[in-house]
């Protein structure tokens, strides 16, 4: 991904959404609507997940050290995760006592003018954002459905962005049809039943966060068309004759480790397995530029060993492990 692309859309989104909050709070103030307060917390809550983005990005830049010596490039997916926490205990377990709130102690609104005014404009300030998100996004996706982008994409702040402006739009338009049947029927409890639809949007939406950046905090593996790339390269037919097993993990989004045992010929010298491991690290990284961690293991391919079923990272000169993303 994108490094700059992914800052665009995460600035755009914190620009609307430090607007938008504004407005929301100054429209709860004039109005009393429970949808509107719950807004301009969820606004307020996404600004201040834009900032851990941001925040995350830049600390992932540090340089390796002894005690990190893969380098920092997981910050940006615990940030992502931190999000996921935020956008579930601000948000959405906010908006669900607040609509509860609202629905056992239902009022009428004032001035009903100001949050349906507000929630035209924040409506129009969150597709530009979201917009823009789509665009950047669209950039780096490929022919990815977009579930599968959210789910699979390694860096984490598109996606976050994504999900955060698509639950902003949806819980903005669910807010407006609460305050206008609110307004109609002179019953407060719409403006409730609202918010509480608003909490359970911002709840779904924060759990698939969590789940699918566990997954990169755990450690992935690289997508299947750049292990498709690593395999080729790693084989040129001579020194190395196959690839016994592999393994990736992410150290980051754009930082890669591979380790693998290849196979050598039964009659080579030292010095040309030393040669034979530096040539295709060497291929591996011009076909896979974020590999940046390389371990190749030399061995004797066994085609007795190959059908014996066990793991083959135990089992020297084993048959091909998974190479697949999990």
């Amino acid at each position: 991904m994108s490094a700059s692309g992914g800052t665009k859309a995460i600035v755009a989104a914190l620009a609307a959404n430090l607007a938008i909050a504004v407005a929301k709070f100054v429209a709860f103030l004039f109005s009393g609507s429970s949808s509107m307060l719950a807004e301009s917390v969820h606004s307020l809550a996404d600004s201040g997940n834009q900032g851990l983005l941001l925040v995350g990005g830049k600390k992932a830049k540090r340089e390796a050290t002894k005690e990190h010596p893969f380098g920092y490039g997981r910050e940006r997916y615990i940030y992502a995760f931190l999000v996921a926490i935020v956008l579930f205990s601000m948000g959405g377990m906010f908006a669900l006592y607040e609509g509860y709130e609202k629905i056992k102690h239902p009022h009428s609104l004032d001035n009903w003018y100001w949050p349906v005014g507000v929630l035209v404009f924040a409506i129009i300030a969150e597709t530009f954002s979201f917009r823009t998100a789509i665009k950047e996004s669209n950039a780096v996706r490929g022919k990815q459905s977009w579930s599968t982008f959210v789910r699979r994409s390694k860096a984490p702040e598109l996606p976050v962005v994504l999900l955060e402006d698509l639950g902003a739009l949806v819980g903005l338009i669910l807010a407006l049809i609460g305050v206008s049947l609110a307004v109609i029927t002179g019953e407060g409890v719409w403006d409730g039943i609202g918010t509480l639809c608003i909490g359970v949007l911002l709840i779904v939406i924060a759990i698939v966060l969590a789940v699918e950046t566990k997954s990169l905090l755990l450690g992935e593996s690289a997508a299947a068309e750049v292990v498709g790339q690593i395999e080729a390269a790693a084989v040129d037919g001579d020194t190395v004759t196959r690839l016994i097993h592999m393994r990736t993990l992410h150290l980051g989004p754009e930082e890669l480790l591979v380790a693998a045992k290849i196979a050598v010929r039964r009659d080579s010298t030292a010095d040309q397995v030393a040669e034979a491991i530096n040539a295709a690290e060497q291929r591996i990284r011009e076909a896979a530029p974020i590999a940046r961690v390389i371990y190749l293991e030399p061995d004797i391919y066994s085609e007795a060993a190959a059908r014996t079923p066990a793991d083959p990272a135990k089992t020297p000169g084993g048959p091909a492990g998974d190479t697949t993303p999990h």
